[in-house]
């Protein structure tokens, strides 16, 4: 994987492919930042000793066609994966690419919004700072080991201020989510059986052996029937995490946040 900028474009669609093949093992060479001739012919250099298809990003026509033509010779795949989108996109717009190496990383109001959303999430995880969650975006609410945290982090990463509140047995809710809000809350919850492996794992890592009610699977259940009793009584969505990755499950939320005006539906 060779780019002008951080290789990130690279590394997704390698990732989109790989996961096709999965009794292959890929092993990956990422080459960022590659803007001068000289750093092209050190990355060459390791393409031929350890030959593989060739994925890039390269903006500077002269560096592509000379890319183009080692990997010719040296008889590798060589693909440019955003070029055919680019000449759909001037074709439909009739107007060229402006050619703005890493025109995705620069520091723009996004970029600053997105920092912003972070800095907001990493500070309201876990039921912290409860007074100003009606400052956030997003809530998520959920028993523990529902994977609030991270899918929290994922949709701060693409700009929402996301908060996330435990719920635990016996312990209310803050009153901030009792009253009306403006932030979108959704629950997320999972079998009994993930919750239980999960926490399981979570017990033996701290050696918290004794907590038997933390991994018992009715205990789990009745937690789980609980969370569901609390969003029908307020009407807030619930997202069943058990086979989803952390970004199907903050895809699933974002679709729910656009359409909120429409009746909440479980996912």
């Amino acid at each position: 994987m060779i780019s002008d900028a951080t290789g990130e474009t690279l590394a997704t669609i390698a990732k989109a492919v790989g996961v096709q093949y999965a009794q292959i093992r890929a092993i990956e060479h990422l080459h960022p930042l590659v803007r001068s001739r000289r750093e092209l012919d050190r990355v060459l250099k390791d393409v031929e000793a350890k030959p593989g298809i060739v994925l890039y990003t390269l903006l500077n026509q002269d560096l592509a066609e000379a890319l183009e033509q080692s990997c010719k010779r040296l008889n590798v795949p060589c693909v440019a994966p955003l070029t055919h989108v680019l000449k759909v996109f001037e074709s439909y717009l009739d107007t060229p690419a402006a050619q703005m190496v890493g025109g995705q990383h620069v520091l723009d109001a996004d970029y600053f919004r997105r920092i912003e959303a972070l800095n907001f999430t990493m500070l309201h995880d876990d039921g912290h700072l409860p007074d100003d969650l009606d400052d956030a975006d997003m809530i998520l609410i959920g028993i523990s080991r529902t994977s609030k945290t991270p899918t929290s982090i994922y949709l701060a990463n693409r700009g929402y201020k996301t908060a996330n509140v435990p719920l635990v047995p016996g312990v209310t809710l803050p009153e901030s989510l009792e009253q009306k809000t403006k932030a979108f809350i959704v629950a997320l919850v999972a079998s009994p059986e993930r919750i239980s492996q999960v926490r399981h794992n979570r017990v033996i890592e701290q050696a918290h052996g004794h907590l038997e009610d933390y991994v018992d699977r009715d205990a789990i259940a009745a937690e789980i029937a609980q969370t569901r009793q609390l969003c029908a009584r307020h009407g807030w969505p619930i997202i069943d995490v058990t086979r989803r990755s952390i970004e199907e499950t903050a895809a699933a939320i974002i679709r729910l946040y656009n359409d909120r005006e429409a009746p909440a539906l479980e996912a």
